[in-house]
């Protein structure tokens, strides 16, 4: 069954929470919340085990930017979405992106980031 909610932060599950938090930090605790074969599409590129980790890590870094949680639903059990603005230094200075998670055994085993469709 679909249910598209809007949720606040702590609704979401504990390993989308922490890896949004690791991501922006850009931690390199970002990787415990991965599954070792994830799949990780980025604006149409794909990536995926280790070098996903390693893009997931690094992704961005080249420019200066602040990130602000807009939104994010359950879509079943498994699949969740954070919805997420950001602006900064990089080309346009400011995007709407959704984070598509798909879970398996409390890792994130795919990640889809692409513009937010409003």
């Amino acid at each position: 069954m679909t249910q598209h909610t809007d949720l606040t932060s702590d609704l979401l599950p504990a390993t989308v929470r922490g890896f949004m938090a690791a991501h922006i930090a850009r931690d390199a605790g970002l990787s415990s919340y991965l599954a070792e074969d994830v799949v990780v599409v980025d604006q149409g590129e794909t990536v995926r085990g280790p070098q996903a980790h390693t893009f997931l890590r690094d992704a961005g870094s080249e420019f200066e930017y602040t990130t602000e949680q807009t939104g994010a639903h359950r879509v079943d059990d498994t699949h969740w979405v954070v919805t997420v603005r950001i602006e900064g230094s990089f080309p346009g200075g400011v995007a709407e992106l959704d984070y598509r998670f798909t879970l398996r055994d409390d890792l994130v085993a795919e990640l889809v980031i692409a513009n937010h469709a409003a």
